[in-house]
């Protein structure tokens, strides 16, 4: 099994492979070490050849891979596509388009919110893939027959499961249900680490105005310091660090030597007042301009509800086979049960009309909730 590692020999299979109707992708990479992935095998197949791609190979010049990703007569097809979008995006600023995502798609064909590959391998192309190369280091060379053979399966039982969910997505109307998920997959916005927004993955249950613009502040430190030498964020420093930073807020070597997340001797290093200074950024931060932090819905009452929708939810995704997910999630939930008017997608389009309007005729008493025979039921209410 030889891989492609010359710019020529890339271009052809490139150029055949633009010449179908769709080609479906995977690739292999390492993070362990790095902020961004580091990119060490691209597959590629159609319904007429499969192809391994060395972009660690001296020399290879992956235009025409890119070329071939922003080709818009030529579907991508992918599994659970969003890492691979983002080194895509990252390495050759385009996002492959038109997109097809499997595991969205079989969300959408009743399979459960995160459906596996190997799950839809065994379900709909009768394969068993053996995994026991999936997290070797796929950065050494030479790569093993196994490893190859591995890598080769993650694209040509794809296309496979491509054509079956896309046959039966247009046999049940149901195609269009994914153009909001491609859309979120499709946005270079979605892949863009803006170090101003690295404190919303950490805010948690930090309510106070001064934790959070603390919080803001040493967190979009930690990720301009893990970009520019890209390392992990945890190398430059652990969570548990920034969310004690957050809440101490420390104005002196001394006060930041004693927290306990603080490695014994950090406080002396030249690390420890870049984040000092960004500790006191945050506390000379202008108020107007620390997002508050909202408090969450389920309280009272409007939990109940919440608890209402769920239940609704459920039956209706069992009912319709479509994973819950893509139909709602708790914050939706939340939401409507907060107000009739949220602007949430589940409000809108298919989703209205498929939960939206009954969880609102829920809420409103126009709809009850019963069992029948073991099964859970919809009863409309006058």
């Amino acid at each position: 099994m030889d891989l492609i590692a010359s710019s020529d020999a890339l271009q052809a299979v490139c150029s055949r492979l633009a010449r179908q109707p769709f080609v479906t992708v995977d690739t292999e990479f390492m993070r362990e070490t790095t902020y961004y992935a580091r990119l060490c095998l691209i597959q590629l197949a159609s319904e007429e050849e499969a192809v391994l791609v060395d972009p660690m190979a001296p020399g290879l010049d992956l235009k025409p891979f890119f070329d071939l990703m922003a080709d818009a007569n030529v579907v991508k097809v992918f599994h659970s596509a969003r890492q691979d979008l983002e080194i895509v995006w990252q390495m050759g600023g385009v996002i492959p388009t038109p997109l097809f995502d499997t595991q969205v798609a079989a969300m959408v064909c009743g399979y459960g919110d995160s459906v596996s590959y190997e799950q839809l391998s065994n379900d709909l192309a009768k394969a068993r893939i053996d995994k026991s190369s999936r997290f070797t280091d796929w950065s050494r060379r030479p790569l093993s027959e196994a490893q190859l053979s591995y890598a080769l399966s993650d694209v040509t039982h794809l296309v496979v499961i491509y054509k079956t969910l896309l046959e039966r997505l247009t046999e049940n109307g149901r195609l269009s249900w994914l153009d909001e998920e491609m859309s979120v997959l499709l946005s270079p916005d979605t892949y863009k680490a803006d170090p101003d927004n690295a404190w919303r993955r950490l805010a948690g249950r930090l309510r106070k105005p001064k934790e959070i613009a603390v919080l803001m502040e040493v967190a979009a430190w930690r990720e301009r310091e893990a970009q520019n030498r890209d390392v992990p964020r945890g190398r430059v420093l652990k969570d548990d660090a920034v969310i004690d930073l957050a809440i101490s807020a420390p104005r002196t070597p001394e006060a930041l030597g004693r927290l306990r997340s603080i490695p014994s001797g950090f406080e002396r290093s030249r690390t420890a007042g870049d984040i000092l200074a960004a500790v006191e950024r945050g506390l000379n931060r202008d108020p107007a301009t620390v997002p508050a932090m909202e408090r969450s819905r389920s309280r009272g009452s409007v939990g109940a509800v919440v608890e209402l929708l769920k239940v609704l939810l459920k039956a209706v995704a069992e009912q319709e086979g479509v994973a819950p997910k893509i139909i709602a999630t708790v914050d939706d939930l939340e939401a409507i049960a907060d107000d009739d008017e949220a602007d949430v997608p589940v409000l809108h389009g298919w989703r209205r009309e498929l939960f939206g309007g009954p969880a609102l005729a829920l809420k409103h008493g126009r709809l009850a909730i019963a069992m029948e025979n073991g099964r859970v039921v919809l009863e409309p209410r006058r």
